[in-house]
């Protein structure tokens, strides 16, 4: 195939702009192929059941050409960052068929020591053609586990720099000795590795078969195509929205004390930049925010409201760019404690729709329980001591409240939004984990009133076999600040944590649930969008003959 793809006169030739295409939508297919290789293959649920990771493909400078459709914002678009630093501890000219590079360096990876992030080149006909890279959430690395009370990122658990877990193919067991013995989870945590590296392995391997097909010796025409065509599409959006600053804030419940993230949104005629100014400062516990997780949201949040059908990419994300100060939570240095930096980051796309709904009301949600609520649950000896009448267990269910109301749609109940993620079913939770689901519901009058309400909450009862003693890693927000409404719509119902018997639990921090009882977590529901007398009354009804609403 020729690589032209324009006419001598200088006009993109038809035929060629359309093989281009073709092959962009092949390349998507590839890197969805390469996440569903990883969640057929993999031993933790979060991956397998949540689909907490990401995939995508990228040229040799580092840049991402495509991003799989299944998989979480914060991961991809962090994601697309932490290549560049592989690629400077390992330069393109230094890799060879068979090697996978890990890390989860949450200033070079993703956010959090939870998230594994591995990368590998794929070579056709000897010659490196790019550059295959993905992340996933695992169970547990170790350290304090999944939750907000740490001091420090060196108390969280293991802290793996960017090194070799695969050698020309041969596993590096040295890596493979340390990875086993810094976690509860040996079996998973290892299986998990081998699922990153074979999903890359699968990505490569569809790529080179594309590039038979179509006789191509690189990719860079193809990533000219595609970073030209998404950047000039997306200044044409942001073309279309007025100019000028607008100003939002959204407060977290935070850990210490309520955190205030503020943002002033400037609307140049191609490009939109964010500055943090304002926002509350560090924590000393593990809710701050690594930089890359603050843009990867942030970004997020514009994206759905100013260009939501074009392809996310590296270009496709250049014009909005984001000043975050020294110093606030959403600009986490080394070593600060990041491990819940979901908490206070899924909270980011409702900060950007709060400013973007004086430019464009009509495009924007209501606020919605956002952050997600993921217990971790422990439980065997490390809680009770050799009375525990438990095996050891460590295991993390991911489920969600409501989302905010859509200026003509309803919020969706029960529903992850920003992360994507999808719930897990409480069977795979109980297959893997001594816990029993007693209770799994949605949780009535929880949607904000409005001419389209918010989605509704859940009603989540959990305990362990034989009544025994667990404990809970609570990492929950959206309980003392609930979701709120826009133009008139009502507030969402606030979460609230403790136990069957009313007692109340903290909302954050490790906590132990004594013999006997369960655990209780009723989760937000999402604002209301409009005057709720404006509510059609046949709707109404609906929700009082669903149960969703009380009459």
């Amino acid at each position: 195939m020729n690589d032209a793809s324009v006419t001598p006169s200088g006009q993109p030739d038809a035929l060629a702009t359309i093989q281009r295409q073709i092959q962009w939508n092949r390349l998507i297919a590839v890197v969805e192929e390469q996440a569903q290789t990883m969640i057929r293959t993999a031993f933790s649920t979060t991956v397998r059941e949540a689909g907490d990771l990401s995939a995508g493909i990228f040229d040799l400078q580092g840049r991402m050409l495509a991003q799989a459709v299944t998989g979480t914002p914060g991961h991809v678009n962090s994601m697309m960052e932490s290549v560049g630093h592989f690629m400077r501890k390992f330069p393109v000219e230094s890799m060879q068929p068979g090697d996978h590079y890990i890390t989860n360096d949450p200033w070079l990876g993703t956010g959090h020591l939870h998230d594994l992030t591995v990368v590998t080149p794929a070579f056709r006909d000897g010659h490196i053609v790019g550059l295959f890279a993905n992340t996933a959430h695992v169970i547990d690395v170790g350290g304090r586990g999944m939750g907000p009370d740490a001091r420090s990122v060196y108390e969280e658990g293991l802290y793996i720099p960017i090194i070799k877990c695969f050698d020309r193919g041969v596993a590096n067991e040295t890596f493979f000795d340390i990875l086993r013995m810094g976690t509860r989870t040996p079996a998973e945590l290892e299986g998990d590795v081998y699922s990153l590296c074979a999903c890359n392995d699968a990505g490569a391997r569809r790529l080179v078969e594309m590039m038979d097909e179509f006789s191509m010796d690189s990719l860079d025409p193809l990533a000219s195509f595609i970073f030209s065509s998404s950047l000039r599409a997306t200044v044409a959006e942001i073309a279309k929205l007025p100019e000028g600053t607008f100003r939002a804030t959204v407060r977290s419940d935070g850990y210490e004390a309520p955190v205030d993230l503020v943002a002033a949104m400037t609307i140049r005629p191609d490009a939109i930049e964010v500055d943090f100014a304002g926002t509350s400062g560090l924590s000393g516990r593990a809710i701050n925010v690594p930089p890359a997780y603050c843009r990867a949201y942030a970004c997020f949040g514009i994206k759905c409201v100013v260009a939501p059908e074009i392809p996310n990419n590296w270009a496709s994300l250049q014009p909005f760019r984001m000043v975050i100060p020294e110093g606030c939570i959403l600009n986490a240095p080394r070593p600060y404690p990041v491990a819940v930096r979901h908490i206070v980051g899924q909270l980011l796309p409702d900060l950007m729709m709060g400013c973007l709904h004086q430019a464009v009301p009509d495009r924007v949600t209501a606020e919605g329980s956002s952050a997600l609520w993921n217990p971790p649950l422990r439980g065997g000896s490390e809680v009770s001591g050799q009375g525990a009448t438990l095996p050891d267990f460590e295991v993390i269910t991911f489920n969600s409240g409501g989302t905010g109301a859509r200026p003509r749609l309803d919020g969706l109940d029960g529903t992850a939004f920003p992360s994507g993620v999808r719930t897990v079913p409480v069977e795979a939770t109980e297959n893997v984990a001594p816990v029993i689901f007693w209770r799994k519901e949605l949780r009535p009058d929880s949607g904000g009133a409005g001419r389209t309400r918010g989605g509704m909450g859940q009603i989540m009862e959990i305990g362990a076999k034989g009544e025994a003693e667990f404990a809970v890693n609570a990492i929950f927000d959206r309980v003392d600040n609930a979701p709120r409404g826009r133009d008139g719509g009502q507030d969402g119902a606030p979460g609230w944590v403790g136990l069957d018997d009313g007692t109340v639990l903290r909302a954050k921090g490790y906590q132990t649930v004594p013999a006997g009882r369960h655990l209780l977590l009723k989760l937000p529901g999402g604002g209301g969008m409009g005057d709720p007398a404006e509510r059609d009354p046949a709707a109404l009804e609906r929700d009082i003959a669903d149960g969703l609403v009380s009459r």
